[in-house]
């Protein structure tokens, strides 16, 4: 097997097609490899547009759905552009990494002018979509993510604290463009828990990527970074995130019924909170896509939390 693999490398090195680059010449492969370019497990980021109808009680009305349904459908052609674009800036860094060159753009299966002439279409067609619905405060949020993307691809990716307020500042504004898109009023505690989790999340991939090299992929802004400023960073935001959610929880939903759901919340979201720092410290947070997918004990305090946050919206 590792004389196999060495041989392909060989064969690569020298030019000579490899077994991805032969089987790119099949069309079904090839729209495989393609589809896989465009990373749909990283979709799940673009559900963030459902976050303020949903605790705003109106996706119980479907006009309300489809607007935020538009605006993820929007999201996901957006952000799979950005990703075939930032694949094709770093092929030559991926195809040197141990287990980035693998990927369909690295290793050949997906050619580079097929990725760039995709992704441009995808990052030009998204915005387009969205202008005959008449809504300009979403698509400007969409529009403002593109821009952002765009300056983390060619610049940002590189600037230590840059690099993760960009990533953050991409998953607040997937989340402004769920509310601008139903037309609901955000609050300040909405904000500050979104923003302060998005910070949670991409330090703790960063930190994960530290202390596991080849995660990192030779990402220039880690070498700016320590493990233990990651971990201060971490847990600074974890604290502000769950009391500002206790404050929001606690605080303006009655005393009935309603008011004793959203109180009930905090305890799966604090379990939520605590077992994601257990999986950073793990060092496998390098991926959160696949946590979501893959962690059980994650996936059920979501759930919980979702259901009784419902509950306490839909029965106010």
């Amino acid at each position: 097997m590792a004389e196999t693999e060495a041989a392909a490398e060989r064969a690569r090195a020298e030019g000579a097609p490899g077994p991805e680059d032969r089987s790119a010449g099949r069309p079904a492969a090839r729209a495989a490899a393609l589809l896989r370019a465009c990373r749909p497990k990283q979709w799940l980021k673009n559900l963030l547009v459902f976050a303020a109808p949903g605790t705003a009680g109106v996706l119980a009305d479907p006009v309300a759905v489809g607007w935020a349904a538009a605006a993820f459908a929007a999201f996901c052609i957006a952000s799979s552009g950005t990703y075939l674009l930032n694949d094709v800036r770093d092929v030559e860094a991926d195809r040197a990494h141990a287990r980035k060159r693998h990927r369909p753009i690295a290793s050949g299966t997906v050619p580079v002018p097929l990725a760039l002439g995709l992704g441009a279409a995808l990052v030009v067609i998204a915005p387009l979509a969205l202008l005959p619905l008449g809504n300009p405060l979403l698509l400007g949020v969409l529009l403002g993510y593109l821009a952002l993307t765009a300056c983390y691809t060619l610049y940002l990716k590189r600037v230590i604290i840059g690099d993760v307020v960009a990533v953050a500042g991409c998953h607040v504004l997937r989340a402004l463009a769920g509310g601008v898109a139903v037309g609901v009023p955000f609050t300040a505690w909405f904000l500050i828990v979104v923003s302060l989790g998005a910070l949670l999340v991409v330090v703790g991939k960063r930190e994960a990527e530290l202390r596991n090299p080849e995660a990192g992929g030779g990402r220039a802004a880690l070498r700016g970074y320590t493990v233990s400023y990651l971990v201060q960073v971490r847990t600074m935001a974890s604290a502000a995130m769950i009391v500002t959610y206790c404050l929001w929880a606690l605080d303006g939903h009655g005393e009935g019924t309603a008011g004793v759901f959203h109180a009930l919340s905090i305890v799966p979201f604090i379990v939520f909170v605590l077992r994601y720092h257990l999986l950073v410290d793990r060092g496998v947070g390098e991926e959160p896509e696949e946590i979501a997918l893959r962690d059980r004990p994650l996936q059920l305090c979501l759930l919980g939390m979702a259901v009784l946050v419902g509950l306490g919206v839909y029965l106010r």
